[in-house]
């Protein structure tokens, strides 16, 4: 059984699609990251980056004892590699795969994560205007490359279904949120219907659904300390 430290976000979501896909056993272990769990020292002794999702595998290849990862590339990679699917072990078709991997944790992933985050912030924090058009037209180039790369390939990686397609897939479904118009992205928007019928994909989208509370229950107290806490975080102390 693999435990997921999870939380229902696009990150999250990558690593359940793919348990999903494979049909693997695992159980969500909420990582609530509105109240900060992230921050907790037993999260820490498996995600030292403060950062979810993370796992924990009971029974790793091999066997012998638990295997933690982070970072939901490694994840994937790992996931993938014991279940023998979506993860071409070729020295050509693994690294075709590994790039769009890389490409989606340092490109796509931050970027988009960057335009939401400004997008988000109130009057109250400044003039946003250089940060909205800079991570916006970095989002619209990113789909760019996803819609070029897709014109004469079924799929990132090429011509099969791949982790390089799910650990993308989350971070798209709020296309419309990122001020983009799927008609100008035809075949991005081919690979991305494709995907979104895919009952695993959906499974995996939907893990969790249950977790998140209503912002209008949250005390007025305790939204400051979240805020604090969240915020403009600076180096931990090393231990000792």
């Amino acid at each position: 059984m693999i435990d997921l430290h999870y939380w229902p976000t696009p990150n999250g979501k990558k690593v359940t699609i793919l348990l999903e896909e494979c049909g693997m056993p695992y159980r969500l272990v909420p990582c609530h990251i509105g109240k900060g769990d992230q921050f907790e020292d037993g999260f820490l002794e498996i995600s030292p980056n403060n950062r979810m999702p993370a796992l924990v595998d009971d029974y790793p290849p091999g066997g012998g004892a638990p295997v933690s990862v982070f970072e939901s590339g490694a994840m994937m990679m790992y996931i993938a590699e014991k279940a023998g699917r979506f993860y071409p072990q070729d020295l050509r078709g693994r690294y075709e795969v590994n790039q769009w991997v890389m490409w989606q944790m340092a490109n796509q992933g931050p970027k988009f994560g960057e335009r939401g985050h400004f997008n988000r912030l109130g009057d109250d924090e400044g003039d946003q205007s250089y940060a909205l058009t800079r991570f916006s037209n970095e989002v619209n180039r990113l789909y760019g490359v996803m819609n070029n790369r897709l014109y004469d390939r079924p799929y990132l990686a090429g011509d099969d279904y791949t982790i390089a397609d799910m650990i993308s897939y989350p971070w798209t479904v709020y296309w419309e949120a990122q001020g983009q118009d799927l008609n100008e992205f035809k075949h991005f928007k081919r690979w991305y219907e494709e995907l979104s019928a895919r009952d695993a994909v959906q499974r995996g989208m939907a893990a969790g659904a249950d977790l998140p509370e209503d912002p209008d229950t949250i005390p007025e107290e305790e939204k400051q300390r979240r805020h604090q806490l969240l915020y403009n975080q600076r180096a931990r102390p090393a231990p000792g």
